[in-house]
């Protein structure tokens, strides 16, 4: 469903005229406030003085000053241009924009509800948007990423936890922003507030997490798999050893009063040289040096499926990663693929024996009809036979696409499941 939206949490047309116009003068205030020593340089207050100027020269000149809610809007608009992020901080801060998307200067969000709308664009110019994502490529992460003709795309983790991609290699530039509403949730919230599961799928992923088995979640785009890597993380003891991998950083448990003892390392791309540049299959090589208890990967889909592998069966027991599939089933093929196409190259048979002793369950999100991101199956792996992973689907898709109880877990399993702490009387019957 798509519809047009009246003009409210970007910046009125007449706004941006004014905001161009007074734009030079707020940069000169706070050059001007930094060289006196004061930093960092109050935006607001320059901002403030600049607004006050131009109300006199108005004043003088016979003319009208701005009316109030005019002369908030160009407030805040020249406030966000030289802090956080600027035009589009008016965008990440309604809490009920869920994604933004930007072809060129037509502009397009999706709201919690599920509503597609396309909204004013917050940039005055293609040019301005491009130096914006340079300008955010410069500053936001742990090191400096690029967004040139030499590197035509970027991809971020913002200060608020959303995650920007750009690229430059359309007719024009194109961003995508997913928002990450849910940087601090747990099974139980997922359950409770957002029907992702019931309390008999809650307790019992709780109880494989406390058990140590290495679990793989897996859905399509914007199926919730980051928010699900998360909750499960949530049950980890806090005090054991956790080593993050990701390609942008968006988990950001390192930062998490829950993960006192948490390492966060991201991809880095080369320099204009060709050369630093470091992926994901070397960063968790990287990790198994860094003796951790468990190892997180924020999205498998290359090379690097084989070193998580080789990590979830030496050792890091109760590790987890995503992978982008259709069904559950078909991550074992995403993975057979990804390792075939690695630096290993190994032929499918030896890969699902290694899936076999590696990955002890799958998670699959879908959507409901209503748009509701829920736990959609779950699969235990059982082994391997020849070229095939086998598993059974415990859990399996229901009419509305929730996952309902099927084939009852392995006797061993449910025996590890007790031993964390999970009622097994509560299986009877399935």
């Amino acid at each position: 469903m798509t519809e047009p939206v009246s003009p409210g949490v970007v910046v009125l047309p007449q706004a941006r005229e004014v905001v161009d116009e007074l734009r030079p003068a707020v940069a000169a205030a706070l050059t001007r406030m930094s060289s006196e020593g004061r930093a960092p340089a109050d935006v607001a207050t320059a901002v403030g003085h600049i607004l006050d100027a131009y109300a006199e020269r108005r004043l003088a000149a016979g003319h009208m000053p701005l009316p109030p809610p005019l002369e908030r809007q160009v407030a805040t608009a020249l406030t966000d241009a030289f802090s956080g992020l600027g035009p589009l901080t008016s965008l990440l801060t309604d809490p009920q924009v869920t994604n933004i998307y930007l072809n060129g200067l037509t502009t397009w969000i999706t709201r919690a509800d599920g509503r597609k709308q396309q909204v004013p664009s917050p940039f005055s110019s293609v040019e301005a948007l491009v130096d914006h994502l340079r300008d955010l490529a410069a500053r936001i992460g742990v090191d400096e990423r690029r967004l040139d003709r030499g590197m035509p795309r970027v991809s971020l983790r913002l200060p608020d936890g959303s995650r920007l991609f750009a690229t430059l290699l359309a007719r024009q530039p194109s961003v995508s922003i997913r928002r990450h509403t849910l940087l601090d949730v747990d099974l139980d919230t997922l359950t409770t507030r957002h029907r992702a599961m019931d309390p008999l799928l809650r307790d019992l992923l709780t109880a494989m997490v406390l058990a140590r088995k290495n679990i793989l979640v897996c859905g399509g785009p914007a199926a919730g798999k980051t928010t699900m890597l998360r909750a499960l993380a949530k049950a980890i003891p806090h005090q054991e050893r956790i080593v993050t991998i990701e390609d942008t950083d968006e988990l950001a448990l390192d930062l998490d009063p829950a993960h006192p003892d948490c390492v966060a390392i991201v991809a880095r791309e080369p320099n204009l040289e060709g050369h630093g540049g470091v992926d994901l299959a070397e960063l968790v090589r990287w990790a198994m040096r860094m003796s951790p208890d468990r190892v997180i990967l924020g999205e498998a889909r290359g090379g690097e499926v084989v070193p998580l592998l080789n990590c979830m069966s030496l050792g890091a027991d109760g590790s987890l990663a995503t992978i982008h599939t259709s069904t559950s089933a078909q991550a074992f093929t995403k993975i057979l693929t990804y390792a075939a196409q690695g630096v290993e190259r190994l032929p499918f048979d030896a890969t699902a024996a290694l899936v076999g002793v590696a990955v002890d369950v799958v998670v699959h999100l879908a959507r409901t009809p209503d748009g509701t991101r829920v736990i959609s199956s779950v699969r235990e792996v059982i082994g391997a036979d020849g070229p095939q992973v086998t598993s059974n689907e415990v859990f399996r898709p229901g009419q509305d696409r929730r996952a309902t109880p099927a084939i009852p877990l392995r006797p061993a399993t449910v025996d590890e499941v007790a031993a964390a702490g999970f009622n097994p009387d509560r299986l009877a019957g399935w």
